[in-house]
């Protein structure tokens, strides 16, 4: 038994609650090295006298781990355990704070079993749960539609379609998403995130000089408000991007710090060297490496509170569904916990995305975001569907590693996507091949979370490296005769499956089977299985069982079922 590879960590993503009653447990063990285990668990006063015994279920394999998992039910929330492993059905051991023994004193449990010493309701990560029935479209504003014709637009230098550089306008606007409401339900989506709004000089808006002001281009603050009132009365839901971790150089605060120095009252809401913006300006931090966007200090109060009074205005004066935290991982902890307490005050139920890249559990605990946006899951697709560097074994490890970076809870909530306004379009990325792109659609759709589509994916937008990822929307192809009739009935029932059999409440299994990719979504209701083929070889694979829908693609022959056996 390999000793060094059994972990398990209290208080984290292997031990959290998930209500005043409820309490899940993993535990990772080498792949293929312990065929049992169970958790003997009691009151922490009295487990010496008595525990009980409940075995877990080995519900994840990764390349080199096995990860087993149990949920608790507790009368007594002030819990202690260890575990009880087997490497062969005969022989056990007890893993406790001090390792691995082959016996253990119930009687001194009180100096090494683990602890959950008490569930306190408000140490409950608690679910967004309009997030379970969730499908997100992701606008790009410039680029979608123009629906008010009668704007000025002399500001618009690319003509619709063309290929857009960093500085092209094309001019959509709010009120062409209003207008294009009913479109986007009628793709399956019921939420949308968009790209910043707000007054900028740019056509992304991610430098913001004034954070209460729909920017012109855009529309107005009405408009703003008619969108999410139109898509809430459509059973809709908006969330708005925030960008607090850096601003515009035309920030009337920043100008101000321009002109005085360390003499401004706003010299120390940015992180300035020396006591005046150079010349150069090479003496403060910015985004990335943009002058032109000087990153905020989110370890000043005053900064702190000038933008939680941002996120809790739209919040209570627009109601807005939620947040998506732009560059989320380069601001501090102690914001982001101040930022959810006023917040969820508000609304309990608006969603807090973070855009973290890479592993974020440290502020995925229940007092910073609820998820982020999940590019590991985009960057395992990748290897999957594009670059073939992932077989169908391989691919089935890593999604189970992502999931078990995260609690369930979180898992429920994560923002799943393809591609975004930040990468290449999934398109392009598999070579115009669309059934490797339905593949990966139907995989997005019934992973564990919340999927969410980049406009255009539904026509097969092309495109690659921003900008080019920002086209302009081709509304010719949306017609019955665009040529994606496929992808718009393969879209809507995806989103019709996740509603009716409740795919988010299901217990997931990953795995595969010769070459095959298997998912399988198990209810109390209902088998939902979806098998991928991503390879030039035939394989039968006898999988079926009564009661099962089964959603599967094999990506050289592009052939689609989609049954109730």
């Amino acid at each position: 038994m390999n000793r060094q590879a059994i972990l398990h960590i209290v208080d984290s993503a292997y031990c959290y609650p998930v209500s005043e009653r409820e309490l899940v447990l993993r535990l990772r063990t080498a792949k293929g090295d312990i065929r049992c285990a169970q958790v003997l668990y009691g009151n922490k006063y009295e487990i010496g006298e008595s525990h009980k015994a409940v075995e877990m279920e080995k519900c994840y394999t990764g390349e080199l781990y096995d990860f087993f998992e149990v949920k608790l039910t507790l009368e007594d929330t002030r819990l202690a355990y260890v575990f009880y492993v087997s490497p062969d059905g005969k022989e056990f051991y007890y893993f406790s704070e001090d390792g691995i023994t082959e016996d253990y004193d119930f009687e001194l449990a009180f100096y090494n079993s683990f602890q959950y010493p008490y569930i306190n309701g408000a140490d409950i990560h608690r679910r967004v749960n309009w997030l379970d029935e969730a499908v997100f479209y992701q606008i790009f504003v410039d680029r979608f539609y123009m629906g008010n014709q009668k704007k000025d637009t002399s500001y618009i230098n690319c003509k619709w379609g063309e290929i857009p550089n960093p500085k092209s306008f094309a001019g959509g606007d709010l009120r062409g998403i209003i207008e294009k409401l009913d479109y986007i339900k009628g793709v399956g989506c019921n939420a949308i995130y968009m790209t910043p709004v707000f007054r900028s000089i740019s056509n992304h808006k991610y430098d913001i000089s004034d954070y209460y002001q729909v920017d012109p281009q855009f529309g107005s603050n009405e408009d703003l408000r008619e969108l999410v009132q139109t898509a809430h009365e459509k059973g809709m839901r908006v969330i708005l991007d925030a960008v607090f971790n850096h601003c515009s150089e035309e920030l009337k605060e920043f100008q101000d710090v321009l002109k005085k120095g360390r003499d401004s009252a706003y010299f120390d809401w940015f992180v300035i060297k020396g006591d005046r913006i150079s010349a150069d300006r090479d003496n403060y931090e910015t985004f990335a490496a943009c002058t032109y966007m000087p990153k905020l200090n989110t370890s000043n109060p005053e900064v702190c509170r000038f933008l939680i009074d941002i996120g809790t205005y739209y919040i209570r004066e627009y109601e807005i569904d939620g947040w998506r935290l732009d560059v989320s991982d380069e601001i501090s902890h102690s914001f982001w916990r101040r930022f959810r307490d006023e917040i969820k005050a508000l609304n309990p139920d608006a969603a807090i995305i973070g855009e973290n890249w890479h592993d974020a559990a440290n502020y995925l605990r229940g007092d910073q975001y609820d998820s982020i946006m999940n590019y590991a899951f985009t960057k395992a697709c990748l290897d999957y569907f594009a670059t073939g560097t992932k077989n169908a074994e391989q691919f089935a490890w890593k999604l189970n590693e992502i999931l078990v970076r995260n609690t369930g809870t979180v898992n429920r909530m994560m923002l799943n996507l393809l591609d975004s306004h930040d990468t290449h379009r999934i398109y392009k990325e598999v070579g115009k091949n669309r059934f490797k792109v339905k593949a990966a659609l139907g995989l997005l759709y019934l992973f564990p979370g919340v999927p969410c589509i980049f406009y255009g994916t539904e026509i097969l937008t092309y495109g690659g490296f921003d900008p080019d990822c920002r086209r302009c929307m081709d509304w010719s192809k949306t017609g019955k005769d665009g040529g994606c009739a496929d992808m718009f009935y393969l879209l809507r029932k995806l989103s019709e499956l996740r509603l009716r059999e409740r795919t988010a409440e299901g217990r997931v299994k990953i795995y595969a089977v010769q070459d095959v990719f298997v998912l399988e979504n198990r209810t109390d209701k209902s088998i939902i299985r979806l098998m991928i083929n991503n390879t030039e070889e035939t394989y039968r694979v006898d999988l079926m069982e009564l009661e099962a829908y089964s959603f599967c693609i094999c990506v050289n022959e592009g052939a689609v079922i989609y049954e109730k056996n």
